[in-house]
């Protein structure tokens, strides 16, 4: 019976670090603001577009809200 009151809190405390957060976590905020700021830039505003994939490259497009033209107006 010794043996198994050993495991036992061995066992939760692997679990409970498995499930414990990393220094490297919040990579994906730190792309997907700098992915906004740069869509911001260029005049636009990040939208996701429904995909799940854990890159905000890949999750979100950058849609142009006006201004972006190639015709000139008059001349």
């Amino acid at each position: 019976m010794r043996p198994l009151n050993l495991a036992v809190p061995a066992i939760l405390l692997l679990v409970l670090s498995a499930c414990a957060s990393t220094a490297g976590s919040g990579t994906y905020v730190d792309e997907l603001r700098e992915l906004s700021d740069s869509c911001e830039a260029r005049g636009g505003i990040l939208v996701p577009n429904g995909q799940q994939s854990g890159r905000p490259q890949t999750d979100n497009v950058c849609r142009i809200t006006g201004g972006a033209s190639r015709l000139t107006s008059g001349g």
